[in-house]
C-alpha cells in the first residue's frame, strides 16, 4: 500500500512537470507582446471548465465549501506569486538559465519539510536531493545572466512554490487536489483581473526594465495564433495544477519534490525540437544525474516500520 501511494505519487508528479512544460513554451513564445496579467487572465478563465469537471469527478462541487477555504486561499496566494515570479523572468533571461534558478525547489521544499511538517530527512536524501541540483547545474551551465538582478526571481519563485507545496501536503489528506486547484485559479483570476483594471485606469506606458514592462504593459488584442497559444494554458494549467497538487497529497514533500528536475530534460528537448538548441555533453551528463538522483530517492524513502518500500507493486 505505502510503495503504491508512492509510486502513483511519483507519477502524478512527473505527469504535471511535462504538462507544465507546454504551458513555459506558450507563454515564452508571447511574453514579448502581451502584459503578464492578461495572459493569467485569460488562461484561468479556460481553466475554469476543465477544473469544475475535475472537482465533480473528485467528490462534487460542493466540496469547494471546504471548512479549510483560509489555507487554500493562503496556498492560491503563495502559487500565484510563484509563477508571476516565474513568468517575469520570461523576457529577460534565457530559459536554461531561469530553469537552472527554479530548480533549487527540491533544496527548500527539503529544508522546510522538516520543521513545519515534521517529516524525517535522512543523509542519504539530502545526498540525493544535492546530486540533482548538481546535475542541474552542469546541464544548463549557468552564465552571466544569473548575476542579472531579474534572476532573484526564479529563486524567489522557487521558494513560494515549495512554500506553498509543503501547505498542500498539510491540508491535502482533506481536500482533493481538484479543489486546491480551483482556489488557485480563482486567486490567478481575481489578482490577474485587478492589476488588468488598475493598469488600463493609469493609462500609460512603462518602458524600463524589461521585467517590469511584461508586469506593466497595458493589455492588447491577440492575433489567432497568439489567442491559441493564450487560451491552450487554461486546460494545460488546470490538468498540470491537478496532478502536482495529487502529487504532493499523497506522499512526503522531500520524496517526490526532486523529481522537479526533469523539468529541465523537457526543457532541453523542446529547446531543440523548436529553437533547434542542440543539446552538449553536459546536458546528457546533468540529465543522467537528475534521473539518477530520483531513483536514490526512491531507494532511499522508508515506509514506517523502517523497511525499503517494495515499488513493484502495482500502481
Amino acid at each position: 500500500m505505502v510503495a503504491s501511494k508512492r509510486l502513483k505519487a511519483v507519477i502524478w508528479l512527473l505527469l504535471g512537470i511535462f504538462t507544465f512544460s507546454l504551458q513555459d513554451i506558450a507563454i515564452k513564445t508571447v511574453s514579448g507582446n502581451y502584459p503578464v496579467h492578461q495572459v493569467i487572465f485569460t488562461r484561468c478563465v479556460f481553466a475554469i471548465p476543465f477544473i469544475l469537471f475535475l472537482v465533480w469527478r473528485s467528490g462534487g462541487l460542493q466540496t469547494l465549501n471546504s471548512p479549510r477555504s483560509g489555507p487554500l486561499i493562503f496556498r492560491g496566494l503563495l502559487l500565484l506569486f510563484a509563477y508571476t515570479s516565474y513568468f517575469l523572468a520570461f523576457p529577460v533571461m534565457k530559459l536554461a538559465d531561469i530553469i537552472a534558478l527554479y530548480a533549487t525547489v527540491p533544496l527548500f521544499v527539503t529544508a522546510l519539510a522538516g520543521p513545519i511538517l515534521g517529516e524525517k530527512i535522512s543523509f542519504s536524501r539530502w545526498g540525493a536531493v544535492f546530486l540533482g541540483f548538481v546535475g542541474a547545474l552542469i546541464m544548463v551551465q549557468p552564465g552571466s545572466s544569473l548575476f542579472e538582478a531579474a534572476s532573484l526571481l526564479p529563486i524567489f519563485s522557487a521558494l513560494s512554490y515549495a512554500s506553498a507545496q509543503i501547505l498542500a501536503r498539510r491540508i491535502g489528506l482533506q481536500d482533493s487536489s481538484a479543489v486546491m486547484s480551483f482556489y488557485q485559479n480563482l486567486l490567478y483570476l481575481l489578482a490577474a483581473g485587478v492589476l488588468a483594471v488598475g493598469i488600463t485606469a493609469w493609462g500609460g506606458e512603462y518602458t524600463g526594465h524589461k521585467s517590469l514592462i511584461f508586469l506593466l504593459r497595458q493589455w492588447e488584442t491577440p492575433g489567432l495564433r497568439d489567442f491559441l497559444l493564450i487560451a491552450a494554458c487554461g486546460p494545460i494549467a488546470a490538468l498540470g495544477m491537478t496532478m502536482l497538487g495529487e502529487a504532493y497529497r499523497l506522499e512526503e514533500a522531500n520524496i517526490v519534490t526532486p523529481f522537479e528536475y526533469t523539468n529541465l530534460i523537457w526543457g532541453t528537448i523542446w529547446g531543440y525540437l523548436i529553437w533547434a538548441e542542440m543539446p552538449g555533453l553536459n546536458s546528457i551528463i546533468g540529465a543522467g544525474l537528475i534521473v539518477g538522483a530520483g531513483l536514490l530517492l526512491l531507494a532511499f524513502a522508508r515506509d514506517k516500520n523502517g523497511v525499503t518500500a517494495d515499488l513493484s507493486e502495482p500502481v
